[in-house]
């Protein structure tokens, strides 16, 4: 990426979204933490950033909304400098239920914001970091999710589904940027570490269904993100990094 732009990190407040921003915080990236309601949980990780000697800032914002979207790239620019990279970790898991028993509104909310949210926040990335709109290039990585290959627990077939969606859309997106400096990328994690992950998730683990017998930390998905958008992975472009222990 050369020098260092600043990252905005969708969902940061929180689980592997915080454990991101934090490493790059610690790597020297400006980072803009984005929450959608908890500010002060946003506000104690940038906080933390900073007490290291980095340079952070919050933004709220749904990213299911266009507008506000734009706002918070707007905002993250003045606040910390020109845009150099995305990670799309907002996402929700929607609502745990056999299919014939979910509702079209909480279907419609999964996919605004696991889908549109991200297309939303990479159109914005985009239109400042190609070389064609004249920016510097950049880095995007997409938080997917290995449900997206396996099909997700009992209940999550939407998850699942929003999820290979937005493995689609990270080849897609890649191979239309490619020649303009951004390299779009995906990190799809296994079971990890986090307030989203259930007793289901953690008693599959210990019972075999993960070969390293465990669930995975935040921290160790943070470092999967931080290396695709260094300069280590500079050749790396349309791939899906699986984080999962195995699985």
């Amino acid at each position: 990426m050369g020098r260092l732009g600043t990252v905005i990190v969708t969902g940061g407040s929180r689980g592997i979204g915080a454990a991101i921003c934090r490493l790059l915080g610690d790597r020297g990236f400006p980072v803009a933490v984005n929450y959608a309601s908890q500010a002060d949980a946003a506000e104690r990780v940038a906080a933390a950033i900073r007490k290291d000697g980095g340079r952070a800032t919050t933004i709220g914002g749904d990213v299911s909304d266009a507008r506000q979207v734009h706002e918070m790239f707007n905002a993250a620019e003045q606040a910390l400098g020109p845009i150099g990279g995305l990670v799309n970790n907002a996402g929700t898991t929607g609502v745990t239920a056999r299919m014939d028993m979910q509702e079209p509104e909480a279907l419609q909310r999964l996919f605004a914001v696991n889908v549109f949210g991200t297309m939303f926040c990479a159109r914005e990335a985009v239109r400042r970091m190609s070389t064609g709109h004249g920016g510097g290039g950049g880095g995007i990585v997409n938080i997917s999710s290995v449900a997206a290959r396996l099909g997700g627990l009992s209940g999550l077939a939407p998850y699942a589904a929003s999820k290979g969606a937005v493995e689609s859309f990270t080849k897609g997106l890649a191979n239309e940027v490619a020649r303009e400096g951004i390299r779009v990328n995906a990190v799809a994690p296994g079971m990890t570490a986090t307030d989203m992950a259930t007793d289901e998730m953690r008693e599959a683990a210990q019972k075999g269904g993960i070969p390293m017998g465990r669930i995975g930390e935040a921290e160790e998905i943070a470092e999967a993100v931080a290396w695709l958008l260094s300069p280590a992975a500079s050749y790396v472009t349309g791939t899906i990094l699986t984080v999962s222990g195995g699985r």
